[in-house]
């Protein structure tokens, strides 16, 4: 983003984000600075809330046995063959976190086990495998295209009310959805008079 000449770097401001694919909705806070002090008590807090949410739309006592449910609700689908899931709760999220050792901390891993979630960890270097990624770079462009803020503050709650903004009308990730098919039109339309192109997967010559 372009600058006016008078900018000056008043500080750093950030924003932590919980996105759930399935309805849209942002979980999101910003904050000076993102150490695991600060990290690990709002991850709580916002799980917690969520896990109770779920437990009361779906009570512990009517849900099927561990191994009818569906195999991504089933601890064994995501735990290493040396590990058991004896004795904990019924899974209830898919947390996808970045590939950092903050996340990898035995008190906090253990605290998502205890709590019913399964943390799994994008690789090294691809966290554009992280949907809250991706929906972070929109949120930001959304609070800042064209603003000049003045301080860090300022940037912060320009991003939290545009969160407050999205979840008035979220948008749910579908897989191949609308988007998808508006890019594959596109990419189509790039292709025409093309001496080649792309059917099922393969390219042909014409």
């Amino acid at each position: 983003m372009l600058q006016p000449h008078e900018y000056e770097r008043g500080g750093t401001a950030k924003i932590m984000t919980l996105f759930r694919p399935s309805t849209g909705i942002l979980h999101a806070k910003g904050v000076l600075s993102v150490t695991n002090a600060i990290l690990h008590p709002w991850l709580k807090e916002e799980l917690s809330a969520m896990v109770a949410t779920i437990e009361k739309e779906h009570p512990r006592e009517e849900l099927p046995p561990e191994a009818e449910r569906p195999l991504y609700a089933q601890w064994n689908t995501w735990l290493w063959p040396h590990e058991s899931d004896e004795g904990l709760p019924p899974l209830r999220i898919i947390l996808v976190l970045d590939n950092l050792a903050g996340h990898l901390s035995h008190d906090l891993v253990r605290w998502f086990f205890d709590h019913g979630v399964m943390p799994l960890y994008t690789p090294v270097g691809s966290s554009w495998l992280n949907m809250a990624e991706s929906v972070q770079r929109i949120i930001v462009a959304r609070a800042l295209a064209g603003q000049h803020p003045q301080t860090a503050q300022e940037v912060i709650e320009w991003l939290e009310q545009t969160v407050d903004g999205w979840n008035q009308k979220p948008t749910p990730f579908v897989w191949n959805g609308k988007r998808r098919r508006r890019r594959e039109r596109a990419r189509v339309r790039r292709l025409a008079g093309s001496g080649a192109a792309l059917v099922k997967g393969y390219v042909i010559d014409r």
